[in-house]
C-alpha cells in the first residue's frame, strides 16, 4: 500500500528521525516527512571481507572475539533481485562452530537504516559516551570501552539491509522491491540462514533484536520465520516498539493516542522540573499519570461535546499537574495536545524547544520544527566512523551509507495493506513464533523520554496481545529514542538482553 502513511509515521531510524509528525494542532506544523524519489539502481555491490581478533570485558567476563565484516550474496524466494549484504560480527573464541551458543541478529529501523547506532550506541565491544550535561557540545561525548555488550551471552551480528551500510541489490536489480513489510523482512530472514550456514550454526538459538522501524522487520520476520520453520528461534527484543501504531497519527478522533502518550508527556515535564512533584518517585508519578490517562482521561476524551464544563475544567486542572501545559490550553482544545506541539508548548514561555528522539534535550525554538536531541545522531556517526577506521584498517567508509538518503522514505513504502480500512496486524506476525517454538520469548524496552516510540504504546501493546505473560518482558528506562545513551540505561539494557538471552534465569521464571 503505497503513499498511504506519508505523514501517518515518524521516520522510525535511531539515527536519522528526518520525518515529521501529525499534530492535532495544526498552526505549529511538524517538518516535512517526503523525500526524492528513490532510484532504483542499485549500484555496484561492496563485497568486503575481512577479520581482526578483539579482547574485552563483556558481562563481567574476559572474551577473545572474532571481528568480522563479511559479504552473503542472497536471493530470497519470490523472485526479488539478488543482493550482496555485509555485516559486522563478533564472535566469541568459545562460540565458534557451536550449535549451542546463542546468535543475536540486530538492526536498526528507517525505513532503512544501518545498525551502526545500536552498534555503536549500545552493543559493540565499543560505545558512545554521552555527557550528564545534555547541553554539552559534541566534543565532549566519547568513545569508551562498553562492558555492557552482551557478548558474553551471545554471538552478536549487525544486518544492514540493501542500499545501506555496504549492502547493495546486484547491478540493475531493482532495490525498489525490498521496500515493503514483507521483502524486507524476507531478505533479512534470507541473510540470517546465509550467515549461520556459513559459520556452521544452523542450529544455534537466534535472537533478534530489533530498534523503532526494526520492530516492524523483526516481528514480520518472526512470522516468517515460525511459518517456514527456518531456524531455532528463540525470542524478539523490541526496543522502541513501532508495530502497533497507535499514535502516530494524532488526528482528534485517535483519542487512544493522547492516552498513550501521556506517560511520556508526565516523565518530561517531571524532568525538566514543569510538574509539582508532590514527594513523589518518578515512578510512582508515571504510574499515576497512567492511571490517570486509563480512567477519567479516556472517559472524559469519549464524551467529546457531551463534556459538562466542570468536568472538561477538572480533567484539564489534572492534565495541567501531570504534563506542565496550563489547564486553560487544555480547555481551548479540548483536552488534546500532540506530541509535537508538546515539544513546542512546555518551554515556549523561555524560548526553548524540546528534543524529538529525546524530550530531556532542549534548544532554542527556530521555527518549531528542530530536533536538540539530533546531536546524539551526530555523535554517534562521528565515533562510529573513529571506531571503525581503528578497528577495520583497511576499509574505508566511504561507500558506506547510514541511511538510504535517496529514499524510499514513506511515500515508497509497501506498508502491507490495499486501503485504510486493511488489517496492519504487524505485532499479530509475532503469535505464529509463541506457537511454533516453545521457548520463544519477547521483550519489549522503551525509553521514557521518547516522544517517537512511547511508553504508553508499549504497555498498551503488550495489554493487547494475545503473548503468553510468562514468556514476556519490558522495561522502560530513562532516556530517550535511543535510551542507552544514558550510562545507567546502557547498563540496564545490557543486563536485560542477557536476561531475556538466558530464559529470564536471572530474573527468575515467572516474575
Amino acid at each position: 500500500m503505497k503513499n498511504t502513511y506519508r505523514r501517518l509515521l515518524y521516520c522510525l531510524t535511531a539515527g536519522t528521525l528526518v520525518a515529521g509528525c501529525v499534530s492535532a494542532q495544526p498552526a505549529t506544523p511538524a517538518a516535512d516527512a517526503s523525500l526524492p524519489e528513490a532510484s532504483v539502481s542499485a549500484g555496484p555491490a561492496a563485497v568486503l571481507d575481512t577479520t581482526v581478533p578483539g579482547r574485552g570485558m563483556f558481562g563481567g567476563a574476559e572474551i577473545d572475539y572474532t571481528a568480522a565484516i563479511e559479504t552473503f550474496r542472497v536471493t530470497p524466494d519470490g523472485g526479488l533481485p539478488p543482493a550482496d549484504l555485509v555485516a559486522i560480527s563478533y564472535v566469541a573464541a568459545a562460540g565458534a562452530a557451536t550449535d549451542e551458543r546463542p546468535v543475536l541478529f540486530v538492526f536498526n529501523g528507517g525505513p532503512i537504516s544501518a545498525s551502526l547506532w545500536l552498534h555503536i550506541g549500545a552493543l559493540g565491544p565499543q560505545r558512545v559516551s554521552a555527557p550528564d550535561d545534555l547541553n554539552a557540545p559534541l566534543e565532549q561525548y566519547a568513545l569508551v570501552q562498553n562492558p555492557h555488550s552482551p557478548l558474553d551471552a551471545a554471538d552478536m551480528v549487525f544486518f544492514d539491509p540493501a542500499s545501506t551500510g555496504f549492502s547493495r541489490v546486484i547491478g540493475d536489480g531493482d532495490a525498489s522491491q525490498y521496500f515493503s513489510v514483507q521483502t524486507d523482512a524476507a531478505q533479512f530472514v534470507a541473510f540470517a540462514q546465509a550467515w549461520l550456514e556459513k559459520h556452521d550454526r544452523e542450529g544455534a538459538p537466534a535472537f533478534i533484536l530489533g530498534e523503532s522501524y526494526g520492530t516492524h522487520r523483526a516481528a514480520e520476520a518472526a512470522g516468517q520465520i515460525a511459518e517456514a520453520g527456518k531456524l531455532n528461534l528463540e525470542g524478539v527484543f523490541l526496543m522502541g516498539q513501532a508495530v502497533n501504531i497507535v499514535e502516530y497519527s494524532q488526528r482528534k478522533q485517535n483519542i487512544l493516542s493522547y492516552i498513550a502518550s501521556l506517560p511520556t508527556l508526565a516523565a518530561i515535564a517531571w524532568d525538566l522540573g514543569e510538574v509539582d512533584k508532590g514527594g513523589r518517585s518518578f515512578e510512582d508519578f508515571i504510574a499515576q499519570a497512567q492511571a490517570f490517562g486509563e480512567t477519567e482521561y479516556l472517559g472524559a476524551l469519549f464524551k467529546g461535546q457531551r463534556i459538562s464544563p466542570e468536568e472538561l475544567a477538572d480533567v484539564a486542572a489534572k492534565l495541567e499537574g501531570y504534563t506542565g501545559i496550563p489547564a486553560a490550553y487544555y480547555i481551548e482544545s479540548r483536552l488534546r495536545i500532540s506530541k509535537e506541539q508538546f515539544r513546542v508548548e512546555l518551554l515556549k514561555d523561555k524560548g526553548l524547544i524540546l528534543g524529538r528522539s529525546d524530550g530531556r534535550y532542549t534548544g532554542p525554538i527556530g521555527d518549531g520544527r528542530s530536533d536538540p536531541s539530533s546531536i546524539l545522531q551526530q555523535a554517534y556517526s562521528k565515533l562510529f566512523a573513529a571506531y571503525f577506521s581503528e578497528t577495520f584498517e583497511d576499509i574505508s567508509l566511504t561507500d558506506y551509507k547510514e541511511t538510504f538518503s535517496a529514499g524510499p522514505g514513506f511515500d515508497s513504502w509497501d506498508w502491507g495493506a490495499a486501503s485504510p480500512f486493511g488489517h496492519f496486524a504487524y505485532a499479530e506476525r509475532i503469535d505464529a513464533a509463541f506457537k511454533a517454538y516453545p521457548d520463544f520469548r519477547v521483550f519489549v524496552g522503551t525509553g521514557y523520554h521518547d516522544t517517537m516510540t512511547t511508553v504508553g504504546a508499549a504497555s498498551y501493546l503488550i495489554d493487547q496481545s494475545d503473548w503468553p505473560e510468562s514468556r514476556v518482558r519490558s522495561a522502560n528506562y530513562i532516556g530517550g529514542h535511543m535510551a542507552y545513551s544514558v550510562d545507567g540505561s546502557a547498563q540496564a539494557f545490557g543486563e536485560d538482553i542477557r536476561s531475556w538471552i538466558r530464559g529470564w534465569a536471572e530474573m527468575g521464571e515467572g516474575e
